[in-house]
């Protein structure tokens, strides 16, 4: 695992339906919670890539494109 690798962070619905911030995860596990349906399109996401800002998933070209590759019925 030689490439540095961002860290991300989501918001997550917590106890009470409190958000709680996840994280810091890599791309590879932040792909695999994409692909669990942990997170969806309207999941605010952070990481340097989003220079710190919180921004929905569906602004995250790559993300959605595997949103779209593991939930195709959710594709419009």
């Amino acid at each position: 695992m030689g490439s540095m690798t961002t860290g991300w962070y989501y918001m997550a619905k917590g106890w009470m339906r409190k958000s709680r911030r996840v994280g810091p995860i890599s791309e590879p596990d932040l792909l695999a919670c994409i692909q669990k349906g942990k997170i969806e399109p309207s999941t605010l996401l952070q990481s340097s890539k989003t220079k710190g800002k919180w921004v929905p998933m569906s602004s995250v070209g790559p993300a959605m494109k595997a949103w779209h590759k593991f939930h195709p019925a959710h594709h419009k």
